[in-house]
């Protein structure tokens, strides 16, 4: 009885070290597990929804809505900035104010779908800019929600390797809406027809995430152990983590417009952005289950090939480099997402949810300031060399800067 009595703690113990690893903060008020299919099906459909569509949705639309309505390279990128400026303030408001997850999906997405459909309904640019605004902020809203619902439920089900599914969404959304920019190019159709379909896709994961369950979440879950994270390696995680913002945005908003232009034919280079989500769909699922690799090494390790992919289209002009550069960015951009947000759980402790709200704030400065550093009189491929060159650097920089920091660090701090 006492050897069976000793095997029960040791196993609640393991589970409660495997939550905090990849889960964060655990309820000791309620841990009656949710199905597991259940957690990752909804989080899967509202981040397909609020990134997928709310976010990326714009990105393979951006050649048709150059061809149908004039749309510039310059206000493209103010489109793109108008969005990421909104998932700042999102992101900063849920920092403040903290509300409850369940409430901020649901709202996030009703928004997300929303002012999908309303850029169907107007020409105006100043209203566009209104509208991925809106977006950006409701994106921000969904992804914190279903990040502080999903984990924890996950965890506590016993399945934390479901959360490769979950954020695996964000790249289903994203080859949904290459697949939609696809069909619309091939019909000749008018790139209104998108935004309505991605609009009503975006209804429907609204139908799908709605009954999210908030059992067992409560505002004062707390880590069961305290891992202080010096003050000068907290920001270090802060600045590559912005850096990795800064870095990946200029491919993740051209990749589309630079294969139209190195191939023609709608038919071929409407297949960028569906690779590039697709890529981020499984590379998400694979990291997912890669338990025993660190994960500030999974971090700075996808930072360099995600810098590679950035360089691709800056020194060729080719298909070939369009298509390596969806595949390498597209491969780690949630890589880096995930691990990123599991090693600043590891490593802070209760200072956890402080760490990764100064995280995804300068995330979302980095990818604010991308955009705008395209220069205004440039076109075409000359205008995406050199800050594509810069972002590479800066990528590297980042994950060479991790990898000295976390070399030397014991095997308990990677694993925990």
């Amino acid at each position: 009885m006492f050897a069976r009595r000793e095997q029960l703690l040791l196993d609640y113990s393991l589970c409660t070290k495997y939550e905090i690893a990849y889960a964060g903060p655990v309820s000791t008020t309620d841990r009656s597990p949710l199905p597991a299919g259940r957690v990752a099906a909804a989080g899967c459909a509202a981040l397909a929804a609020a990134m997928g569509i709310g976010r990326f949705a714009f990105t393979p639309l951006l050649p048709l809505m150059q061809q149908s309505s004039g749309l510039s390279l310059e206000q493209a990128a103010w489109l793109a900035s108008s969005n990421y400026a909104g998932y700042l303030v999102g992101a900063f408001a849920l920092a403040v104010r903290p509300t409850r997850p369940g409430a901020c999906v649901k709202s996030g997405l009703v928004v997300v779908a929303s002012a999908t459909v309303a850029m169907a309904l107007s020409d105006a640019l100043g209203v566009w800019l209104a509208l991925r605004f809106l977006a950006g902020i409701a994106s921000a809203l969904v992804l914190v929600g279903v990040s502080a619902w999903a984990l924890p439920a996950l965890a506590r089900s016993a399945a934390p390797s479901h959360a490769g599914l979950v954020f695996a969404g964000v790249g289903v959304g994203m080859a949904i809406a290459g697949m939609v920019a696809l069909a619309v190019a091939a019909l000749h159709a008018h790139v209104d027809v998108a935004w309505l379909a991605l609009g009503a896709l975006a209804s429907l994961a609204c139908l799908v995430a709605w009954r999210i369950d908030e059992t067992g979440a409560s505002a004062r879950d707390r880590t069961a152990d305290d891992a202080p994270l010096r003050r000068r390696d907290a920001w270090l995680l802060v600045l590559c983590y912005g850096a990795f913002g800064f870095g990946y945005i200029i491919p993740a908003t051209f990749v589309p417009a630079l294969a139209r232009a190195a191939l023609r034919d709608a038919t071929s280079f409407g297949w960028a952005w569906p690779l590039f989500g697709v890529a981020a769909t499984l590379s998400t699922v694979a990291a997912a289950r890669l338990r025993h690799v660190p994960a500030v090494r999974q971090w700075s390790v996808s930072q360099v090939v995600m810098a590679a992919g950035v360089a691709a289209p800056a020194l060729s002009t080719s298909a070939a480099a369009t298509f390596f550069s969806a595949l390498c960015v597209g491969g780690t951009f949630m890589v880096v997402t995930m691990a990123g947000m599991r090693h600043a759980r590891e490593a802070a402790g209760r200072a956890a949810p402080r760490i990764v709200a100064l995280m995804t704030a300068a995330f979302a400065v980095g990818q604010w300031v991308g955009p705008l550093t395209l220069p205004a009189a440039a076109t075409g491929h000359e205008a995406i060399v050199l800050p594509s060159l810069v972002a590479a650097s800066v990528l590297a920089a980042s994950a060479l800067a991790l990898a000295l920091r976390y070399r030397r660090l014991p095997t308990s701090t990677w694993t925990r």
